[in-house]
């Protein structure tokens, strides 16, 4: 498969701090990265209003639909004919159509991923679009996203080098910057879900309407001849409890007013992404086109390889010039250099074995020696047996120019010379929980919430050797499931001698229980991380995404654990404000100790990658905390006093040690420190142990003076960030 162009005017065009929509789609794809609304929103508004189509903002999505889904079909048409019958072409223009396709369709559905936050996380709408999230990911599965089969796709075409992670795509320049267009702005906005809700859902629609992109009809399975490859369509159930295509369009127009999504905005979102995905299509039409002419691929390769090339052929003299002038004019023009070397002594026109070009100058001995890659050379051995031999009459003409139109990058600077909006510091442990109620980080909440995390864990280190109810101190070699069904012994035992231990009063009861809402109503919350699209699928990041969501009910309002836990404080006759309003940090009935707990997972469900290991040992140490012991004591309470048990007695039975999150969460350990000994070696596996050890611990860190000590330690160890924070060692309160 050849290069498509390595530098393009827009690369070279942008303006200091501009970001090409190759780079905008690196940094979208970092789920820790700090995303400035203020720059970032004005700039993408900007560019959705400048591409939408005003009589589509003003027409009703109803009657959209048929249009978008009947453009699609004859897209699909179109490029079900530009593949043609011959094999050789066939195989080209395939690969070509699956690269093009990789940036959209390897993150298809990610636009959702951020929908749901601490929040909202009650929110019957939201939690609807959660569970279509849930089914673009496979969800209970590994690799089962349609990401992933796309990603499938290109490793059995030869084409996934850059394929995992998916920032990686931006460094494949197989892939041009057109092709990045639609999902950078798709992702971008995915970030910003507080800015961009209305147009993400617009876009969605559009998107689903759309069924599966239509060059992809284009893709054959190259050992297969030209069969057809059908990928997953937008829409499509891959996973559990999902909806069928029609269905899920019902799901998303439903959630639209209940969300506050204007119709306005949503039909901008639909508007700018039916007119993105219609250009993109057809210039990836074009394309395919000219591709069927070997000199197109071939003179995208010159251009490619001609600024390395021209360093090393000063020497070489072809038609009158050097090679390396003959390079250099490449990266602008490569048809000169084209018809030189077709009519040189390096080519045999239509006889490419017989070329010394791709035989004797590439051989062991040859000074060509691996410069080309195999698909280079299939490249350059299709141009030489496509041109004319002597006396047939044919004649090459140029190649044809490639095809760009990618819009200038997206403006994401601040006007004049302001800094971006630093956002606001956290004064205590109220301010920061409220401000960590929704997705999008601040430079100043990234610096407040990796501060805390660490400070935080500084004491979940201190004295951990010492503590006989932590993780043993190596990793079990028959792995979690044997030592998790001893703490599950020991949590009955517990249980079974405290049957005679006084129950709380009435009243120690229910204020205990709204001490633990700040907690509770955000249950989940340290895993928030892994609705990002890639670890939702990914090998040990399945299990955390699919506990998440049942968290929060799988979609389900009446499953969803926050919801249950108000109707307990409703029957003790306690209603508190919404989470994520002012009003709940202020309530007068929450001790400011309640909150540090809340606040750690608030910050520590941000860091899905830096914190890792932590996360999973402390997603172990939650799951596994009230089963066999804790919930049964609780229910015992609860129910002399007339209260319901549904919140305990429910997760009694979903994180038990056998099926569910308990099992899950040691399982996930298991995979993640198996991977580790496999890529990393026993050095780093160990170092990783002590670091999921520690997130055990910091469900319930010590927090004496020696810890306090080790916790500012810990913040003296790491990278010191500017801006003053409110004693941001991790013991806020106690």
């Amino acid at each position: 498969m050849s290069a498509h162009v390595a530098e393009t005017p827009q690369d070279t065009s942008a303006a200091a701090g501009d970001l090409a929509y190759r780079s905008l789609y690196h940094r979208a794809t970092d789920p820790e990265g700090v995303f400035p609304d203020e720059s970032w929103s004005r700039g993408i508004r900007t560019e959705i209003r400048r591409l939408r189509e005003p009589d589509h903002t003003t027409a009703d999505l109803d009657a959209l639909r048929p249009l978008v889904t009947a453009w699609a079909e004859d897209e699909r048409r179109r490029f079900r004919a530009v593949r043609g019958d011959d094999d050789g072409t066939a195989a080209v223009l395939s690969g070509r159509a699956a690269l093009a396709c990789a940036p959209l369709a390897v993150e298809d559905g990610a636009w959702l991923q951020w929908v749901t936050s601490p929040g909202n996380a009650d929110d019957p709408s939201a939690l609807a679009l959660l569970a279509l999230f849930a089914s673009d990911v496979g969800v209970s599965r590994p690799r089962a996203s349609r990401g992933s089969a796309h990603v499938a796709l290109l490793r059995e075409a030869g084409l996934a080098e850059y394929a995992v992670p998916a920032s990686r795509l931006a460094l494949d320049r197989r892939i041009a910057d057109r092709d990045f267009y639609l999902p950078a702005v798709l992702l971008a906005m995915s970030r910003l879900p507080d800015s961009f809700l209305p147009e993400i859902l617009g876009a969605d629609l559009c998107l689903r309407a759309a069924g599966p992109l239509p060059p992809l009809v284009a893709v054959s399975n190259s050992r297969a001849g030209a069969r057809e490859v059908r990928p997953p369509a937008v829409g499509e159930d891959l996973g559990r409890d999902g909806l069928g295509a029609g269905r899920r369009w019902e799901t998303v127009r439903s959630c639209l007013a209940p969300l506050g999504c204007g119709s306005e905005r949503v039909a901008e979102g639909f508007s700018w992404a039916w007119a993105a995905l219609r250009r993109w299509s057809r210039d990836v039409y074009e394309d395919l086109e000219r591709a069927k002419d070997p000199a197109y691929a071939m003179a995208e390769l010159l251009r490619a390889r001609a600024r390395e090339g021209a360093v090393y052929h000063h020497r070489y003299p072809l038609a009158g010039r050097t090679i390396s002038a003959w390079l250099t004019e490449c990266r602008h023009d490569p048809t000169g250099f084209l018809k030189a070397l077709a009519a040189s002594d390096l080519v045999r026109p239509g006889h490419s074995d017989g070329s010394r070009l791709v035989n004797a100058l590439i051989l062991q001995r040859g000074p060509m020696f691996r410069v080309f890659s195999p698909q280079d050379l299939a490249v350059i051995r299709r141009w030489i047996d496509s041109l004319p031999t002597e006396g047939s009459g044919a004649c090459a003409g140029p190649p044809a120019p490639p095809v760009h139109s990618c819009p200038a990058p997206v403006a994401l600077r601040p006007r004049g010379k302001r800094r971006l909006a630093e956002g606001p510091d956290p004064t205590d442990l109220r301010s920061a929980y409220h401000l960590l109620q929704h997705r999008p980080l601040t430079p100043a909440l990234r610096r407040y919430t990796d501060d805390y995390v660490r400070g935080w864990l500084g004491r979940a280190r201190h004295g951990i050797d010492g503590d006989p109810g932590t993780m043993p101190a190596q990793w079990p070699a028959d792995g979690l499931r044997p030592w998790l069904l001893d703490q599950h012994e020991r949590h009955d035992r517990d249980w079974e001698s405290s049957r005679d231990n006084p129950l709380p009063t009435r009243d120690e009861l229910i204020d205990s229980t709204v001490q633990l809402a700040p907690l509770t109503l955000i249950d989940g919350a340290w895993l928030q991380g892994f609705t990002d699209y890639e670890l939702a699928s990914s090998e040990h990041g399945y299990f955390l995404f699919e506990t998440y969501f049942d968290e929060l009910g799988n979609g389900v309002a009446g499953l969803n654990h926050p919801l249950i836990y108000r109707q307990v404080l409703a029957g003790m006759g306690v209603e508190l404000p919404p989470t994520a309003s002012w009003e709940f940090v202020r309530w007068q009935g929450f001790d400011e100790r309640s909150f540090a707990l809340p606040v750690y997972w608030l910050s520590v469900g941000r860091y899905p990658q830096t914190f890792l290991p932590e996360v999973l040992g402390l997603n172990l140490a939650m799951e596994l905390s009230g089963v066999g012991g804790g919930y049964r004591r609780a229910h015992t309470a609860l129910r002399k006093y007339g209260f319901s048990t549904r919140f305990v007695d429910i997760h009694n039975t979903i994180d038990n040690v056998a099926t569910g999150h308990s099992a899950w969460a040691a399982d996930a350990v298991d995979a993640y420190m198996a991977s580790v000994l496999k890529t990393r070696g026993t050095a780093a596996q160990a170092a990783d142990w002590q670091r999921v050890r520690t997130g055990y611990r910091s469900l319930d860190p010590p927090d004496g003076w020696a810890a306090r000590r080790a916790a500012r330690r810990a913040l003296r160890a790491g990278p010191r960030r500017p801006g003053g924070l409110l004693r941001p060692d991790g013991v806020h309160g106690a």
